[in-house]
């Protein structure tokens, strides 16, 4: 049995705010959720479709992080890629290079694809796009034994309608979403009244993820919230950290029940991401890194209540 489960892998070519690039990345929400969860957990496992022309990129990397390959499905159609173009206030736009197709066979989510010892996993964690959520396979992962955790793709076109939000909620034990995520879901930009209003909608556990201002996350049940400070670290991509954060944070959550120790696995986990062009390689020598990074930020969480 693996720990916890992710999903996704994606192909990325960076154009940063300067004009320079960086190209073919292996990245995607599942492979960089993974890196925080591995940071924290022995046992991890991705689910996704890859291509044979990227399937020994992605091998590699699982190989050398020890993450569980049984989810990999390798076909002959094309690994999932996007142009994903960065700008200075840190908004970023993804653009597919692949067609709809492919993005929909390599990307899509059901339990089938799941081998049986994954089902018994601890914990889930995947995106969902607010405009069209997945409700039927968050349905099926809610119905499994293990925490399911969600963030959303991208800002919502649309404010989803309160139905649609509290079913989503409901069926969800830990929500994240960076600032203007949140804003678009809720309509408030202040990230306290954001907290509470995804928790007037039924949420559990919520995250609202700050870049370098850190995050502040609620837990319903205690009737608390933390603040969670930033690693300070020097910053190269962003790409991948917020879905570094929620891999850390679910393996913090599931471990301990406790959201000061989740913020801090999550936040420590988002700060290797940012510190380099790419998901970073896991080994012995970012293990240690990472208790260090975690004994330096634990006192400076702040408690409030809610």
């Amino acid at each position: 049995m693996v720990d916890l489960v992710t999903f996704g892998v994606i192909i990325d070519d960076i154009v940063f705010p300067d004009g320079t690039t960086k190209m073919g990345v292996l990245g995607g929400g599942g492979v960089q959720t993974a890196f925080g969860m591995r940071l924290w957990v022995p046992s991890v496992g991705l689910v996704a479709g890859v291509g044979q022309d990227y399937a020994q990129m992605v091998k590699a990397w699982l190989k050398e992080a020890k993450i569980d390959q049984s989810g990999l499905r390798i076909s002959e159609m094309p690994t999932p890629r996007a142009w994903q173009l960065l700008e200075y206030d840190e908004r970023r736009t993804q653009v597919w290079r692949v067609s709809s197709e492919v993005v929909h066979q390599q990307l899509g989510r059901s339990l089938k694809f799941l081998p049986e010892e994954y089902r018994r996993a601890k914990g889930f964690h995947f995106g969902m796009h607010m405009d069209e959520p997945d409700l039927e396979f968050l349905e099926a992962l809610h119905g499994l034994d293990g925490v399911v955790s969600v963030e959303p793709f991208k800002t919502a076109d649309h404010r989803p309608e309160k139905t649609v939000l509290r079913h989503i909620l409901s069926n969800t034990d830990i929500f994240s979403a960076n600032q203007l995520e949140a804003f678009s879901i809720v309509g408030e930009k202040e990230p306290l009244v954001q907290l509470k209003r995804f928790l007037d909608s039924g949420a559990n556990v919520v995250v609202i993820r700050l870049g370098a201002k850190g995050s502040i996350v609620a837990d319903r049940k205690s009737g608390k919230g933390a603040r969670i400070p930033a690693v300070v670290v020097n910053a190269v991509d962003p790409v991948g950290a917020g879905n570094a954060y929620c891999g850390g944070f679910l393996a913090g959550w599931v471990q301990h029940a406790s959201m000061e120790i989740a913020g801090v696995y999550a936040a420590v986990a988002a700060s290797f991401l940012v510190e380099q062009v790419g998901v970073p390689m896991f080994n012995e020598d970012v293990r240690k890194e990472s208790r260090k990074r975690e004994d330096v930020l634990m006192p400076l969480v702040e408690i409030f209540d809610i």
